[in-house]
């Protein structure tokens, strides 16, 4: 039995993967600040679930507080977990320095606090936005990096760099998890599944910027937080994607999602936006081979998963603000 630090803990990822931790026999203790980057109901949720679990402790704390180095000194974690963050590419563009709070130095601090304890092993959260435009597809860890479209991609860059850093200086074991789009039920609402789920349920426009064939390749959540916990034990310093195997445009995605809920979608198109990429679609040829990894869930069974449980919690979930 090990005990791990993970931050973010009521975050739609960080959730999961405590619960999966916690699942097979390990402690963990939560970090996460409950923000209101979304709708704060989804992050109670998630949170109730996990203190209903023995062997999770809560710390509600802002890991871009420094004062929390000295809250863990005595504290003996196997590894941090650092997948607090805010996330959303347009989102950034709105308050870069909300972004810039948490996910640079809020990772150096959780780096400090592994550099200070003596703690073996940090796991950080990155993102497929860091690709920035036309990279090639399925793209690859090499793909270039350097040039990032919007403020939170930049700042998940900044963060692989501290970390790189840490590594290099004091042999800190580091592995930098490049997420592509993740879904799945609890799911934030201000990703396309949920939004799009609700807003069908619900008999609400459904809101496409652009043409609606950009498209993506989803990731069930369970297939990425056990990604995550394979990581664990990795040495050295890593940069990996996780994603998934099934690439769709927007406009399937909604033919899917009528097909899933049994009603036809109310389609509003609007002009697309400059933050959001055309494409994402992930090369996990290294998560295979360094981590016998690859998703599992198709996308027919995982959104299916997702709308069974939108129902199950219709009766406030359907009130999510979802912007």
């Amino acid at each position: 039995m090990a005990n791990f630090l993970v931050t973010g803990a009521a975050g739609f990822i960080a959730s999961r993967v405590s619960e999966m931790l916690i699942e097979r026999g390990d402690t963990v203790t939560g970090v996460d600040n409950m923000n209101h980057a979304y709708d704060v109901r989804m992050k109670e949720y998630r949170l109730l679930r996990l203190q209903s679990m023995p062997g999770f402790t809560f710390h509600k704390l802002d890991i871009s507080d420094r004062s929390l180095l000295d809250l863990f000194k005595k504290d003996h974690f196997e590894a941090v977990i650092n997948l607090a963050a805010r996330a959303g590419v347009r989102a950034s563009t709105e308050n870069p320095w909300v972004f810039v709070d948490t996910n640079v130095t809020g990772t150096l601090n959780m780096l400090e606090l592994c550099h200070q304890n003596k703690i073996r092993k940090f796991i950080v959260a990155s993102t497929s936005s860091i690709y920035g435009a036309n990279p090639p597809y399925p793209t690859p860890e090499e793909a270039d990096s350097d040039h990032p479209l919007q403020p939170y991609a930049a700042s998940k860059k900044g963060a692989e760099a501290l970390a790189h850093s840490y590594h290099f200086l004091y042999d800190l074991d580091v592995t930098v998890l490049r997420y592509f789009t993740v879904y799945g039920p609890a799911g934030r609402p201000d990703l396309a599944l949920f939004r799009f789920t609700q807003w069908i349920s619900e008999d609400r426009p459904v809101q496409i910027y652009g043409s609606g064939e950009q498209s993506r390749g989803f990731t069930y959540l369970d297939d990425i937080a056990r990604g995550t916990i394979a990581a664990i034990p990795l040495p050295g310093y890593e940069v990996i994607n996780l994603g998934g195997h099934e690439v769709i445009t927007i406009n399937d995605l909604v033919s899917l999602l009528e097909n899933t809920i049994g009603k036809k979608a109310r389609l509003e198109y609007h002009p697309p936006n400059m933050a959001d990429m055309l494409s994402n679609w992930a090369d996990v040829s290294k998560a295979l081979r360094i981590l016998d990894w690859q998703p599992q869930v198709p996308l027919k069974l995982g959104v299916r998963k997702l709308v069974d449980w939108y129902n199950t919690e219709r009766a406030w979930v359907s009130e999510v603000l979802t912007p």
